[in-house]
Protein backbone atom coordinates (compact mmCIF):
# COMPACT_ATOMS: atom_id res chain seq x y z
CA UNK A 1 0.00 0.00 0.00
CA UNK A 2 0.73 3.79 -0.31
CA UNK A 3 -0.31 7.00 0.72
CA UNK A 4 -0.76 9.53 -2.52
CA UNK A 5 -1.31 13.67 -1.60
CA UNK A 6 -5.20 14.81 -2.30
CA UNK A 7 -4.52 18.25 -4.06
CA UNK A 8 -5.37 20.68 -3.15
CA UNK A 9 -3.26 19.82 -0.25
CA UNK A 10 -2.78 21.96 3.09
CA UNK A 11 -0.93 21.05 6.44
CA UNK A 12 -2.89 21.81 9.69
CA UNK A 13 -0.97 25.10 11.31
CA UNK A 14 2.07 24.67 13.00
CA UNK A 15 1.68 23.45 16.69
CA UNK A 16 3.86 24.65 19.27
CA UNK A 17 5.11 20.96 19.56
CA UNK A 18 5.14 20.86 16.17
CA UNK A 19 9.04 19.14 14.90
CA UNK A 20 11.08 21.15 12.41
CA UNK A 21 13.95 20.99 9.58
CA UNK A 22 16.82 23.48 9.55
CA UNK A 23 18.42 24.62 6.55
CA UNK A 24 20.54 21.77 6.42
CA UNK A 25 18.24 19.32 6.39
CA UNK A 26 18.44 18.19 9.68
CA UNK A 27 15.58 17.54 12.23
CA UNK A 28 15.69 19.78 15.47
CA UNK A 29 14.23 17.71 18.06
CA UNK A 30 16.22 14.10 16.60
CA UNK A 31 19.29 12.87 17.76
CA UNK A 32 22.12 13.13 15.09
CA UNK A 33 24.24 9.92 14.26
CA UNK A 34 26.04 10.80 11.28
CA UNK A 35 26.48 8.13 8.81
CA UNK A 36 29.24 7.66 6.30
CA UNK A 37 27.07 6.12 3.69
CA UNK A 38 25.45 8.51 1.42
CA UNK A 39 26.11 10.57 -1.77
CA UNK A 40 24.43 13.95 -3.27
CA UNK A 41 21.31 13.79 -4.94
CA UNK A 42 20.93 14.94 -8.52
CA UNK A 43 20.88 18.22 -9.37
CA UNK A 44 17.57 19.73 -8.94
CA UNK A 45 16.10 16.54 -8.26
CA UNK A 46 12.95 16.96 -5.97
CA UNK A 47 12.26 15.08 -2.93
CA UNK A 48 8.78 13.56 -3.59
CA UNK A 49 8.91 10.24 -1.85
CA UNK A 50 8.71 9.06 2.09
CA UNK A 51 9.70 4.89 2.08
CA UNK A 52 8.96 3.45 4.95
CA UNK A 53 11.07 0.60 6.16
CA UNK A 54 11.36 -2.37 8.78
CA UNK A 55 14.73 -3.25 10.41
CA UNK A 56 16.01 -5.39 13.23
CA UNK A 57 18.98 -7.02 14.08
CA UNK A 58 18.55 -9.49 14.37
CA UNK A 59 15.64 -10.14 13.37
CA UNK A 60 12.64 -10.03 15.61
CA UNK A 61 15.34 -8.80 18.73
CA UNK A 62 15.28 -4.62 19.76
CA UNK A 63 16.49 -2.45 21.92
CA UNK A 64 19.98 -2.72 20.96
CA UNK A 65 23.05 -0.39 18.94
CA UNK A 66 23.18 -3.29 15.87
CA UNK A 67 21.17 -0.81 13.33
CA UNK A 68 23.08 2.10 14.60
CA UNK A 69 26.35 0.32 14.26
CA UNK A 70 25.04 -0.96 10.69
CA UNK A 71 24.62 2.61 9.04
CA UNK A 72 27.74 3.88 10.85
CA UNK A 73 29.84 0.97 9.47
CA UNK A 74 30.91 -0.23 13.22
CA UNK A 75 28.84 -3.22 13.10
CA UNK A 76 30.70 -6.00 14.52
CA UNK A 77 29.74 -8.91 11.88
CA UNK A 78 31.00 -11.83 14.37
CA UNK A 79 28.34 -10.60 17.16
CA UNK A 80 25.77 -13.16 15.84
CA UNK A 81 25.46 -15.78 13.08
CA UNK A 82 22.75 -13.86 10.91
CA UNK A 83 25.40 -10.98 10.63
CA UNK A 84 27.69 -12.97 7.88
CA UNK A 85 25.64 -11.79 5.31
CA UNK A 86 26.53 -7.94 6.44
CA UNK A 87 29.98 -7.56 5.85
CA UNK A 88 31.17 -4.97 4.05
CA UNK A 89 27.28 -3.45 3.38
CA UNK A 90 27.22 -0.03 3.14
CA UNK A 91 23.69 1.13 3.58
CA UNK A 92 21.90 3.65 5.65
CA UNK A 93 18.39 5.82 6.45
CA UNK A 94 17.38 9.18 6.96
CA UNK A 95 15.84 7.87 10.01
CA UNK A 96 15.25 5.44 12.62
CA UNK A 97 12.07 5.48 14.67
CA UNK A 98 12.93 2.78 17.94
CA UNK A 99 10.57 1.06 19.60
CA UNK A 100 10.06 3.71 22.48
CA UNK A 101 9.46 6.73 20.04
CA UNK A 102 13.18 7.90 19.86
CA UNK A 103 14.10 9.06 16.59
CA UNK A 104 17.57 9.01 15.22
CA UNK A 105 18.88 10.82 12.04
CA UNK A 106 21.56 9.59 9.95
CA UNK A 107 22.04 11.82 6.74
CA UNK A 108 20.90 15.06 5.92
CA UNK A 109 17.52 14.82 4.23
CA UNK A 110 19.27 16.89 1.34
CA UNK A 111 21.51 14.11 0.59
CA UNK A 112 20.72 10.81 -0.76
CA UNK A 113 20.66 7.82 1.70
CA UNK A 114 21.54 4.33 0.37
CA UNK A 115 18.25 2.50 1.92
CA UNK A 116 16.08 1.43 -1.04
CA UNK A 117 18.57 -0.68 -3.16
CA UNK A 118 17.66 -1.69 -6.76
CA UNK A 119 14.01 0.33 -6.87
CA UNK A 120 11.52 1.72 -9.60
CA UNK A 121 8.14 3.47 -8.95
CA UNK A 122 6.29 5.00 -11.41
CA UNK A 123 8.70 4.56 -14.15
CA UNK A 124 11.37 6.20 -12.38
CA UNK A 125 14.50 3.87 -11.61
CA UNK A 126 17.23 4.63 -8.57
CA UNK A 127 14.50 5.97 -5.49
CA UNK A 128 17.29 6.68 -3.36
CA UNK A 129 17.64 10.08 -5.99
CA UNK A 130 14.27 11.34 -5.04
CA UNK A 131 13.18 9.73 -1.51
CA UNK A 132 13.52 9.87 2.08
CA UNK A 133 14.03 6.62 4.21
CA UNK A 134 12.53 5.92 7.15
CA UNK A 135 13.45 2.80 9.81
CA UNK A 136 10.97 1.72 11.67
CA UNK A 137 13.01 -0.70 14.53
CA UNK A 138 10.63 -3.81 14.06
CA UNK A 139 9.71 -6.51 11.78
CA UNK A 140 7.20 -8.32 9.67
CA UNK A 141 5.88 -10.74 12.31
CA UNK A 142 4.96 -8.41 15.54
CA UNK A 143 2.84 -5.08 15.51
CA UNK A 144 4.68 -1.40 15.78
CA UNK A 145 4.63 0.61 19.58
CA UNK A 146 2.33 3.50 19.86
CA UNK A 147 5.40 5.67 20.43
CA UNK A 148 6.59 4.83 17.00
CA UNK A 149 2.99 5.45 15.29
CA UNK A 150 3.44 9.31 16.85
CA UNK A 151 6.89 10.16 16.07
CA UNK A 152 6.43 9.05 12.72
CA UNK A 153 3.38 11.27 12.20
CA UNK A 154 5.27 14.56 13.94
CA UNK A 155 8.32 13.74 11.77
CA UNK A 156 6.46 12.86 8.43
CA UNK A 157 4.81 16.42 8.78
CA UNK A 158 7.82 17.97 9.48
CA UNK A 159 9.51 16.50 6.20
CA UNK A 160 5.94 17.48 4.24
CA UNK A 161 6.43 21.15 5.09
CA UNK A 162 10.23 21.03 4.22
CA UNK A 163 9.70 18.84 1.18
CA UNK A 164 7.42 18.75 -2.19
CA UNK A 165 6.35 15.16 -1.06
CA UNK A 166 3.34 13.53 -3.48
CA UNK A 167 3.46 9.84 -2.29
CA UNK A 168 4.47 7.54 0.78
CA UNK A 169 5.11 3.85 0.18
CA UNK A 170 6.29 0.95 1.81
CA UNK A 171 9.83 -0.60 0.84
CA UNK A 172 7.83 -3.35 -0.98
CA UNK A 173 6.55 -1.03 -2.58
CA UNK A 174 9.41 -0.05 -4.67
CA UNK A 175 11.22 -3.33 -4.78
CA UNK A 176 8.67 -6.09 -5.16
CA UNK A 177 9.14 -9.63 -5.29
CA UNK A 178 12.87 -8.63 -3.14
CA UNK A 179 11.39 -6.34 -0.32
CA UNK A 180 8.23 -6.71 2.12
CA UNK A 181 8.68 -4.09 4.39
CA UNK A 182 7.16 -2.34 6.37
CA UNK A 183 5.32 -5.86 6.69
CA UNK A 184 1.44 -6.84 7.26
CA UNK A 185 1.51 -5.21 10.87
CA UNK A 186 2.42 -1.88 10.09
CA UNK A 187 -1.15 0.03 9.67
CA UNK A 188 -1.65 2.32 7.21
CA UNK A 189 -4.94 3.15 7.90
CA UNK A 190 -4.16 4.27 11.19
CA UNK A 191 -1.49 6.59 9.91
CA UNK A 192 -3.57 8.00 7.06
CA UNK A 193 -6.19 8.92 9.33
CA UNK A 194 -3.40 10.77 11.72
CA UNK A 195 -2.05 12.65 8.26
CA UNK A 196 -5.61 13.74 7.51
CA UNK A 197 -5.14 14.81 3.45
CA UNK A 198 -3.48 11.86 1.92
CA UNK A 199 -5.45 8.66 0.60
CA UNK A 200 -4.99 4.90 0.27
CA UNK A 201 -3.83 3.73 -3.07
Amino acid sequence: MMLSRINPFVLPPTQADAWEMDGQGWCLQVQQLVSPNFGKRPEQMAISMLVIHNISLPVGQFGNNYIEELFQNTLNCDAHTSFASLRDLRVSSHFLILRDGRVQQFVSVLDRAWHAGLSHFQGRDGCNDFSIGIELEGCDSQPFEDAQYMSLLKLSQALLRHSPIEHIVGHEEIAPGRKTDPGPYFDWARFQQALGAWRIT
